[in-house]
């Protein structure tokens, strides 16, 4: 029975490493690719996020919030 149990264990143990390595290989596949995006995204001309997202919003002076703060009464 104890066999038995250490037998588990070590195959347990087995397979999360397993499991850990693959997650690493995945996220710098992950990475590569993320990379070899953007560097195409680049010889295209597009810049790495600097770029201002359009918006339905007002800017300037009309776009800060009313103050809802009324004075303090004496």
């Amino acid at each position: 029975m104890p066999d038995d149990v250490e037998k588990f264990l070590s195959e347990s143990q087995q397979l999360e490493s397993r499991r850990q390595e693959l997650i690493k290989d995945l996220l710098k596949q992950k990475e590569a690719a993320i990379k070899a995006f953007d560097d195409k995204l680049a010889r295209l001309g597009h810049h790495d996020g600097s770029s201002a997202r359009r918006s339905h919003h007002k800017k300037g002076a009309a776009a800060e919030p009313k103050s809802a703060a009324k004075p303090a009464a004496p």
